[in-house]
Protein backbone atom coordinates (compact mmCIF):
# COMPACT_ATOMS: atom_id res chain seq x y z
CA UNK A 1 0.00 0.00 0.00
CA UNK A 2 2.81 2.78 0.93
CA UNK A 3 4.58 1.88 -2.54
CA UNK A 4 1.54 2.83 -4.18
CA UNK A 5 0.17 5.65 -2.17
CA UNK A 6 3.43 7.39 -2.96
CA UNK A 7 3.43 6.41 -6.67
CA UNK A 8 0.26 8.33 -7.40
CA UNK A 9 0.64 10.48 -4.34
CA UNK A 10 3.96 11.92 -6.29
CA UNK A 11 1.89 11.89 -9.67
CA UNK A 12 -0.54 13.71 -7.86
CA UNK A 13 1.87 16.11 -6.87
CA UNK A 14 3.66 16.54 -10.07
CA UNK A 15 0.37 16.71 -11.75
CA UNK A 16 -0.64 19.53 -9.76
CA UNK A 17 2.61 21.71 -10.44
CA UNK A 18 2.31 21.36 -14.12
CA UNK A 19 -1.01 22.02 -14.64
CA UNK A 20 -0.79 24.75 -11.77
CA UNK A 21 2.09 26.61 -14.46
CA UNK A 22 -0.18 25.54 -17.48
CA UNK A 23 -3.24 27.56 -15.68
CA UNK A 24 -1.03 30.51 -15.47
CA UNK A 25 0.52 30.67 -18.51
CA UNK A 26 -2.79 29.76 -20.35
CA UNK A 27 -4.98 31.97 -18.04
CA UNK A 28 -2.69 35.41 -17.68
CA UNK A 29 -5.42 37.26 -19.73
CA UNK A 30 -8.57 35.88 -18.24
CA UNK A 31 -10.80 37.19 -15.54
CA UNK A 32 -10.80 35.65 -12.13
CA UNK A 33 -14.18 33.96 -12.78
CA UNK A 34 -12.61 31.79 -15.93
CA UNK A 35 -9.44 31.22 -13.77
CA UNK A 36 -11.16 30.11 -11.10
CA UNK A 37 -12.40 27.43 -13.11
CA UNK A 38 -9.59 26.41 -14.84
CA UNK A 39 -7.78 26.22 -11.18
CA UNK A 40 -10.73 23.62 -10.28
CA UNK A 41 -10.85 21.75 -13.41
CA UNK A 42 -6.80 21.31 -12.70
CA UNK A 43 -7.75 20.50 -9.06
CA UNK A 44 -10.04 17.50 -10.17
CA UNK A 45 -7.82 16.52 -13.45
CA UNK A 46 -4.76 15.99 -10.84
CA UNK A 47 -6.81 14.19 -7.82
CA UNK A 48 -7.56 11.42 -10.63
CA UNK A 49 -4.86 10.08 -9.87
CA UNK A 50 -6.64 8.86 -6.19
CA UNK A 51 -9.21 6.99 -8.42
CA UNK A 52 -6.23 5.51 -10.45
CA UNK A 53 -3.91 4.84 -7.35
CA UNK A 54 -7.06 2.66 -5.83
CA UNK A 55 -7.76 0.62 -8.94
CA UNK A 56 -3.98 -0.32 -8.85
CA UNK A 57 -3.67 -1.29 -5.26
CA UNK A 58 -6.93 -3.21 -5.75
CA UNK A 59 -5.73 -4.84 -9.09
CA UNK A 60 -1.82 -5.32 -9.00
CA UNK A 61 -1.29 -5.45 -5.28
CA UNK A 62 -4.29 -6.96 -3.40
CA UNK A 63 -5.55 -9.61 -5.38
CA UNK A 64 -8.14 -8.11 -6.94
CA UNK A 65 -9.96 -6.99 -4.00
CA UNK A 66 -10.28 -4.02 -1.40
CA UNK A 67 -12.85 -2.98 1.37
CA UNK A 68 -14.09 0.74 1.30
CA UNK A 69 -11.67 1.50 4.18
CA UNK A 70 -9.11 0.80 2.67
CA UNK A 71 -9.82 2.25 -0.67
CA UNK A 72 -10.64 5.17 1.50
CA UNK A 73 -7.50 5.02 3.30
CA UNK A 74 -5.73 5.21 0.49
CA UNK A 75 -7.43 7.72 -1.32
CA UNK A 76 -7.12 10.05 1.51
CA UNK A 77 -3.49 9.68 1.56
CA UNK A 78 -2.81 10.26 -1.70
CA UNK A 79 -4.84 13.33 -1.85
CA UNK A 80 -2.73 15.30 0.84
CA UNK A 81 0.14 14.86 -1.80
CA UNK A 82 -1.99 17.04 -3.59
CA UNK A 83 -3.17 18.98 -1.32
CA UNK A 84 0.06 20.26 0.08
CA UNK A 85 1.25 20.86 -3.47
CA UNK A 86 -1.53 23.03 -3.58
CA UNK A 87 -0.80 24.79 -0.55
CA UNK A 88 2.95 25.64 -1.69
CA UNK A 89 1.69 26.22 -4.98
CA UNK A 90 -0.57 29.23 -3.11
CA UNK A 91 2.46 30.52 -1.69
CA UNK A 92 4.76 30.49 -4.27
CA UNK A 93 2.40 31.84 -6.83
CA UNK A 94 2.21 35.18 -3.67
CA UNK A 95 5.91 35.59 -3.42
CA UNK A 96 6.10 36.05 -7.51
CA UNK A 97 3.14 37.99 -7.99
CA UNK A 98 3.06 39.96 -4.29
CA UNK A 99 0.30 41.97 -6.11
CA UNK A 100 -2.55 39.48 -6.57
CA UNK A 101 -4.20 39.63 -3.30
CA UNK A 102 -4.73 43.44 -3.89
CA UNK A 103 -5.68 43.26 -7.71
CA UNK A 104 -8.08 40.20 -6.74
CA UNK A 105 -9.55 42.38 -3.95
CA UNK A 106 -9.74 45.53 -6.02
CA UNK A 107 -11.80 43.45 -8.90
CA UNK A 108 -13.97 41.73 -5.96
CA UNK A 109 -14.80 45.46 -4.78
CA UNK A 110 -15.74 46.68 -7.89
CA UNK A 111 -17.89 43.64 -8.88
CA UNK A 112 -19.66 44.04 -5.22
CA UNK A 113 -20.37 47.73 -5.61
CA UNK A 114 -21.88 46.81 -8.66
CA UNK A 115 -24.14 43.81 -7.33
CA UNK A 116 -25.21 44.67 -3.87
CA UNK A 117 -27.84 46.85 -2.74
CA UNK A 118 -26.51 50.47 -1.24
CA UNK A 119 -27.87 49.50 2.09
CA UNK A 120 -26.12 46.86 2.31
CA UNK A 121 -22.34 48.00 0.88
CA UNK A 122 -21.22 49.69 3.57
CA UNK A 123 -21.38 46.17 5.94
CA UNK A 124 -20.21 44.17 3.10
CA UNK A 125 -17.28 46.21 2.08
CA UNK A 126 -16.26 46.05 6.03
CA UNK A 127 -16.42 42.16 5.44
CA UNK A 128 -14.20 41.79 2.75
CA UNK A 129 -11.70 43.84 4.37
CA UNK A 130 -11.45 41.91 7.11
CA UNK A 131 -11.26 38.96 4.95
CA UNK A 132 -8.34 40.17 2.76
CA UNK A 133 -6.03 40.39 6.35
CA UNK A 134 -7.09 37.03 7.25
CA UNK A 135 -6.08 36.09 3.91
CA UNK A 136 -2.58 37.56 3.33
CA UNK A 137 -1.72 35.82 6.20
CA UNK A 138 0.81 33.16 4.31
CA UNK A 139 0.02 30.48 6.87
CA UNK A 140 -4.04 30.94 6.73
CA UNK A 141 -3.87 31.07 2.55
CA UNK A 142 -1.32 27.78 2.78
CA UNK A 143 -4.22 25.94 5.02
CA UNK A 144 -6.81 27.18 3.33
CA UNK A 145 -5.75 26.04 0.04
CA UNK A 146 -4.58 23.10 0.98
CA UNK A 147 -8.05 22.33 2.97
CA UNK A 148 -10.08 23.20 -0.09
CA UNK A 149 -8.31 20.57 -2.33
CA UNK A 150 -8.54 17.74 0.84
CA UNK A 151 -12.25 18.30 0.58
CA UNK A 152 -12.22 18.30 -2.95
CA UNK A 153 -9.93 14.82 -2.78
CA UNK A 154 -12.26 13.28 -0.07
CA UNK A 155 -15.15 13.33 -1.67
CA UNK A 156 -13.61 11.88 -4.82
CA UNK A 157 -11.75 9.40 -2.38
CA UNK A 158 -15.19 8.53 -1.20
CA UNK A 159 -16.58 8.07 -4.83
CA UNK A 160 -13.52 6.04 -5.99
CA UNK A 161 -13.96 3.95 -2.57
CA UNK A 162 -17.60 3.37 -3.40
CA UNK A 163 -16.96 2.38 -6.84
CA UNK A 164 -14.02 0.23 -6.76
CA UNK A 165 -14.38 -1.62 -3.30
CA UNK A 166 -14.47 -5.22 -4.24
CA UNK A 167 -14.71 -8.47 -1.56
CA UNK A 168 -12.17 -11.20 -1.75
CA UNK A 169 -13.70 -14.25 -3.48
CA UNK A 170 -13.88 -16.99 -1.59
CA UNK A 171 -14.24 -20.77 -2.81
Amino acid sequence: MKSTVRRYGLYSFLAMIVLFALSWIIGAGLDYGTQEIIGYVSIVVALSFVFFGIKHFRDKENGGSVSFAKALKIGILITLFAAVAFGILDIVYKLINPDFTTEYYDTMVEQVKATVPADQLDAKLAEMESQREIFSNPVFSFLLMAFTVFIIGFIISLLSSLVLQRKKVTS
